[in-house]
């Protein structure tokens, strides 16, 4: 486990450097397409949002959630996914989504730095932001010492 600590410079890096973005973003994708058809369904991001756990817990505890309002927030999220209203949300709608997404995680971290303890092999996309900026500066540190 490690502590890193992200602003929303480091997250807005993160989004900027395309190819980096866009290699995490279809990799999660791909994780996500469990019968890997190209597309997600609305029950493969509706598990990837269960798994997360974050609507049914506010800070790690439990919140008394009816099944009919969270089945309700998860279509309204599917819905916003699928832009293009054809039931399936394509690889392009999904990396989309996710950079306003992170782009408004970026917004709202401001230049406020925060400190995340993470396990090294965590896929979220804030920690492959931080790994990026990391590698920036190892890169940078490098060429100044040669």
């Amino acid at each position: 486990m490690g502590v890193v600590i992200i602003d929303g410079s480091t997250v807005r890096d993160f989004v900027s450097d395309e190819s980096e973005f866009n290699k995490s973003v279809d990799e999660q994708f791909a994780a996500l397409d469990v019968n890997q058809d190209g597309v997600l369904s609305r029950s493969e991001l509706r598990k990837a949002f269960q798994s997360m756990r974050l609507i049914e817990t506010h800070f790690g505890v439990d919140v008394a959630t009816t099944a009919d309002q969270l089945s309700q927030l998860y279509d309204s999220i599917f819905d916003k996914f699928d832009v293009d209203q054809s039931g399936t949300v394509d690889r392009n709608e999904f990396r989309s989504e996710m950079k306003k997404i992170l782009l408004a995680i970026a917004d709202g971290l401001g230049s406020s730095p925060i400190q995340m303890a993470l396990e090294d092999d965590d896929p979220s996309f804030l920690k492959q932001a931080a790994d990026l900026e990391a590698s920036k500066a190892t890169r940078a540190a490098q060429s100044q010492n040669a």
